[in-house]
């Protein structure tokens, strides 16, 4: 028994033990990756791609503040504000904080929520419901009123920020002027869209760095912002609703479609007024159609008809081939031009050129036409702006229609010198009615003021441009087809234009009722355009539809600016004063 532990005693200790084994090995070479792993990733973020995790740091503690800067101000030429920013505040929600705080159990608030709002409450409350989301809003520029109702409401997740909304005091008497912008304060119409981008200033900006509790800790940058510029307009607000409240009123006598008007400063070619009818609502547009936005004085084109009439006589002049006491043979009232027939409602025989203007003579100013090469009678057109922008530079502008061709038959000529053949809008018919009331000197209009635009160009002659302004009183006087045009106390030039609408095929029953003027003819001083679109009651010519309007449009603007009445007029004075008291 002494041996046998002995020997298993030197068994033993012949048997060396293991120093490191398999598993020993594993956990070492484990914990080796790992913290290699480890050591790789540390390096990879903080040196070679730190930008990730940076950008998630100030996701959650950089914050943008800005300070909103208010859209400028539209005035007319007198200062008077057309359009302003006033402030009010937007309703919005962070869904994620309506989730942590359960807000939507309390079915009491959201239902006096939804119903100040004057929304669906199911519906308000599933624009919350998805918690990944941080932002929703529940409604857009509210009232004073209505913001502290639902601050006091006190729902958590819903809150409150400023912004501003813009207000046009002129309302629908200027909005084809001011357009208007939408729901961002960004211009989408007219010159709130024109000028969008000067209207639109620089916000203030700091960008901060907060703690866990919100509070700013950091100030990492500052932006300082750009004040908006205001803009003037050339319009006369006082001109701007005389001619609106004229042109509602003919609507409504006269049944038309539409109905504008613009009025001219003939020195500064500036526009004084600019209206339509049926006009809108730019504070409340709620159900208004887009045929009620269109601004028709610069957008739409129509054949002037006999409106163009003058632009025959001074070509003729002009070229030389009349007199200013010449005779013309309209016998026998009519006559066939490559098979086609033009004439006059009845035969005048041998008339002069007054006549011609008075009587809306075709047979006249076709004659005229064809007595001058076809090249100037064409650049007559195109030098007086029927055939080119005005220089308005409107939303929508329309330059007109005006099928230029290589050959022209002498009835096309003679029905463009009676106005057909061609479409103009008013704003263009406007233009050149200032240049024949300034003495030949072709200005764009403008409607901004203080602008800088082209030096008008001389492109008639002065004694010859008179000379027609003095043809064209004619038509306000006895026996003329404007008579209903005249301004007691004032020698008031203009000329009629009545014409059929075209339609497929033709010309059908619907009529565009012109009249352009210009007074005082001793020294002129405003043009006034009138068009009154498809008339539908017994009414249908411009003498009797465009004509009165004009009138009062006139007579108003020469009152507001107080332009004297012409010296061979002035015991008409007292015809004015009795016209103010009735």
């Amino acid at each position: 028994m002494s041996k046998s532990y002995t020997e298993k005693n030197t068994t033993e200790k012949k048997v060396a033990p293991a120093v490191v084994t398999w598993r020993f090995v594993l956990v070492v070479v484990a914990i080796m990756l790992v913290f290699t792993g480890i050591g790789t990733r540390a390096a990879y973020i903080q040196v070679i791609e730190p930008d990730q995790l940076i950008k998630q740091g100030d996701n959650r503690t950089k914050r943008t503040r800005n300070t909103p800067a208010h859209r400028g101000l539209i005035t007319d030429r007198h200062g008077e504000e057309l359009a302003v920013s006033i402030p009010v505040r937007a309703i919005y929600a962070d869904p994620k904080i309506v989730a942590q705080q359960n807000s939507l159990a309390d079915t009491r608030r959201w239902s006096a929520l939804a119903k100040v709002l004057n929304q669906n409450v199911t519906k308000l409350q599933e624009k919350v419901s998805n918690p990944k989301r941080r932002f929703v809003y529940l409604q857009r520029q509210v009232t004073p009123a209505m913001a502290n109702y639902v601050e006091e409401l006190d729902i958590p997740g819903v809150y409150l920020r400023n912004e501003s909304r813009r207000y046009y005091p002129a309302g629908e008497v200027s909005a084809h002027v001011i357009g208007f912008t939408n729901v961002d304060d960004k211009g989408i119409e007219g010159i709130e869209s024109l000028f969008n981008t000067h209207l639109t200033g620089k916000a203030a900006k700091r960008v901060i760095r907060r703690d866990g509790r919100g509070r700013q800790v950091e100030l990492l940058r500052e932006e300082k912002g750009e004040k908006a510029k205001d803009l003037q307009l050339t319009i006369d607000q006082r001109i701007q609703a005389l001619a609106y409240k004229e042109i509602k009123k003919a609507l409504t006598l006269y049944q038309a479609r539409s109905a504008s008007a613009i009025v001219v400063d003939v020195e500064t070619a500036e526009v004084l007024a600019l209206v339509n009818g049926p006009s809108y609502n730019p504070n409340n547009r709620s159900n208004v159609g887009s045929h009620r936005i269109r601004n028709r004085v610069v957008t739409d084109a129509f054949e002037p008809g006999s409106a163009v009439k003058p632009l025959a006589v001074l070509s003729a002049l002009e070229f030389g081939t009349t007199e200013k006491d010449a005779l013309i043979d309209t016998h026998p009232g009519w006559m066939r031009l490559g098979g086609s027939r033009v004439s006059d409602s009845r035969n005048y025989g041998e008339i002069d050129l007054r006549t011609i203007i008075q009587k809306s003579s075709n047979m006249g100013t076709s004659k005229l036409a064809l007595s001058v090469p076809k090249e100037f009678l064409l650049d007559t057109y195109y030098n007086i702006g029927l055939m080119s922008e005005t220089g308005m530079n409107m939303l929508g502008e329309s330059n007109g229609i005006f099928h230029e061709r290589n050959r022209w038959s002498d009835f096309e000529l003679a029905t463009l010198s009676f106005g057909y053949g061609l479409s103009v809008t008013t704003a263009q018919l406007a233009r050149m009615y200032t240049t024949l009331a300034n003495g030949g000197i072709n200005q764009e209009l403008s409607i901004i003021k203080n602008m800088d635009k082209a030096a008008g160009e001389r492109v008639f002659s002065t004694e010859n441009t008179q000379y027609v302004l003095e043809l064209m009183e004619s038509v306000t006087q006895k026996d003329g087809s404007g008579t209903k045009a005249a301004v007691p106390g004032y020698r008031v030039a203009g000329k009629t234009g009545t014409s059929r609408k075209a339609v497929a095929g033709g010309y059908g029953e619907e009529y565009v009722n012109i009249f352009a003027g210009v007074a005082p003819v001793s020294d002129p001083q405003l043009v006034v355009v009138v068009l009154v679109n498809e008339p539908a009651g017994d009414l249908y010519y411009a003498g009797d539809t465009a004509a009165p309007v004009f009138s009062k449009i006139m007579s108003g603007s020469l009152q507001i600016l107080n332009v004297a009445p012409d010296a061979q007029n002035n015991n008409n004075v007292a015809q004015i004063s009795a016209l103010e008291d009735e």
